[in-house]
C-alpha cells in the first residue's frame, strides 16, 4: 500500500467517524458502524489507531487543522474591515447550521460537553483547540481597535473569550430549538453591546 493510499484510507476513517460522531456522539458510536460505513475492514482501523481514544484524538487534530485553516482565510483576510472579517465568521456559522438543519452544531463543541469531564487526554487537547481559537479572534479584535473600527473600552481577550463561550453555547441552543435564532441573538448582541457597531 503506498504512502497516497494509506493517508486516504486513514482519512476516510476520520472523516466518517467525524460526520457519525458529530450526529449521535461518540460514546454511542461504533468502531464497527464507523468501518462498515466506510467501507474499511476492521484491520485497518488497528493500522492507523491504537484505540478508540486514540482515534478521537485524531478526530479532534484533523477537524481542529481545517477549522484553523478556515480562522486563518476568514480572520487574516486583509481586503475586509475585521468587523466585516467576524461577520463572515458567524455567517459560516449560520451556513453550517442551516444546512444540517441544525442537528449538527460545532463538532469540537460537542466533544467538550460529552468528554471533558470523563477523559483528561480529550479534555486537555480540547482546550489548547478552543484557546487557539481565542487567540485568533483577540488578535482580530486588538486589530479593529487599532484601526479604530470599535472603541478600546473593551479588553480583546475579554471581548474573544465571550465571543466563543457564547457563540458555542448559541449553537447548542440552536441545536436544541432547532432553529438559528439563539445564534442570530447572540451575533447582534455581540455587535451592539460587545463592540459597539451596529
Amino acid at each position: 500500500m503506498d504512502a497516497m493510499t494509506t493517508n486516504d484510507t486513514r482519512n476516510l476513517i476520520i472523516q466518517t467517524g467525524a460526520d457519525l460522531i458529530g450526529t449521535k456522539g461518540f460514546g454511542a458510536t461504533g468502531i464497527n458502524g464507523i468501518l462498515t460505513e466506510a467501507g474499511v475492514p476492521k484491520g485497518s482501523f488497528y493500522h492507523y489507531f491504537s484505540s478508540k481514544n486514540d482515534f478521537g484524538l485524531a478526530i479532534i487534530d484533523t477537524f481542529a487543522e481545517e477549522y484553523d485553516a478556515k480562522l486563518e482565510r476568514i480572520l487574516n483576510d486583509t481586503s475586509r474591515s475585521c468587523i466585516d472579517r467576524l461577520r463572515a465568521y458567524f455567517d459560516t456559522g449560520f451556513d453550517n447550521m442551516t444546512s444540517c438543519d441544525c442537528t449538527r452544531g460545532c463538532l469540537i463543541g460537542n466533544l467538550g460537553q460529552e468528554l471533558a469531564g470523563q477523559n483528561e487526554a480529550f479534555r486537555v487537547r480540547l482546550d489548547k483547540v478552543f484557546s487557539g481559537w481565542e487567540s485568533r479572534f483577540e488578535r482580530c479584535i486588538a486589530e479593529a481597535q487599532t484601526a479604530g473600527d470599535i472603541g478600546t473600552g473593551i479588553d480583546p481577550s475579554d471581548a474573544a473569550s465571550f465571543l466563543l463561550s457564547g457563540w458555542e453555547g448559541a449553537i447548542l441552543r440552536s441545536k436544541v430549538v432547532k432553529s438559528t435564532e439563539p445564534m442570530e441573538r447572540f451575533v447582534r448582541v455581540f455587535f451592539t453591546r460587545c463592540l459597539g457597531v451596529g
